[in-house]
């Protein structure tokens, strides 16, 4: 996630760290070199070009910016839906560590540790990535042995609210605490089940291959097709609205497809490690442990 200052008006209009224009730069010069060559061959009489009427390019850009917006609000609600999933990650990990008081101080201290490992295990997964054993081992009482298991499991974190949940079994057959009170906590593990089923179905189910083929087929086209219809009008100016016309198609397309992925690692992805941090450093403050130092964003992205 970007991470910038947003009060300047001339940082925003010149800012290039964090925007879509470095990935649609290619597109956009190519276009207006057409766009360009279209114009000085028409100013000039070199060349004549029937004029496309403007009222098909009228309907035409209504029509896509329909499609394009209904595509942008898509993506965004995957990604909203992903930063929400997260947030009731964080409120369920401290409703749990709350609620563990009632657990003997090394149960409990088994218990946070779970948590973490299973934070830090669904970001892996969603972002198809292996555990750092490293910082495991540093935060909670797993070995290398044991996170080398983790990473074995066809389901990692699947796996880790099984310990946890077994731990509460332990406690329960062990009479360290009561039914009521294995249900409420029980409660807790569930609700990070459904986190992670939330997560799953954003990360498994993308938007139609075919449809977003077909809209970006479409910006294309529109774009490649408009300085005809402008080149007679608008003459040397063509390259210039063009240009703006194509950074706006082009930038929203673009950035849809970053929005649509929301766990990865992108500029504007979520910063799932900046939250797993959060997560472990609350967590481990509650046993009276060192915390590690937050994550800070660099050159204004935030993992």
């Amino acid at each position: 996630m970007i991470i910038r200052e947003k009060s300047n008006i001339f940082k925003l209009l010149f800012a290039w760290k964090g925007t879509i224009l470095p990935k649609v730069m290619p597109s956009l010069a190519v276009l207006t070199l057409i766009s360009t060559v279209i114009a000085i061959l028409t100013y000039h009489n070199l060349v004549h070009v029937p004029t496309v009427p403007v009222i098909g390019f009228t309907i035409f850009g209504v029509i896509l910016s329909i499609f394009l917006g209904f595509r942008n609000n898509a993506c965004y609600d995957r990604w909203w839906e992903g930063r929400k999933l997260w947030g009731t990650l964080i409120a369920t990990a401290r409703h749990l560590d709350r609620d563990s008081q009632i657990l003997s101080p090394a149960r409990r201290e088994r218990v946070i540790h779970h948590v973490i490992v299973f934070a830090n295990m669904l970001r892996d997964r969603l972002r198809h990535q292996t555990a750092h054993p490293e910082q495991l081992i540093a935060m909670t009482q797993l070995d290398s042995a044991a996170i080398q298991q983790l990473n074995q499991h066809l389901n990692a974190p699947q796996y880790t609210l099984s310990q946890l949940q077994m731990e509460l079994m332990q406690a329960l057959k062990s009479a360290e605490i009561s039914d009521i009170l294995y249900s409420q906590l029980n409660q807790h593990i569930i609700e990070m089940g459904k986190v992670q089923a939330g997560c799953d179905r954003i990360a498994s189910t993308p938007l139609p291959f075919a449809y977003s083929v077909l809209l970006n087929r479409t910006v294309y086209c529109f774009c490649f097709i408009l300085p005809f219809s402008l080149g007679s009008i608008l003459g040397l100016w063509t390259p210039v609205l063009m240009g703006l016309i194509a950074y706006l198609f082009l930038g929203l397309d673009s950035l849809s497809a970053e929005l649509e992925e929301p766990f990865g690692t992108q500029d504007n992805d979520l910063p799932l490690d900046s939250i797993v941090r959060l997560i472990e450093r609350e967590l481990l403050d509650s046993l009276g442990k060192s915390t590690p130092a937050p994550i800070q964003a660099e050159a204004y992205k935030l993992l």
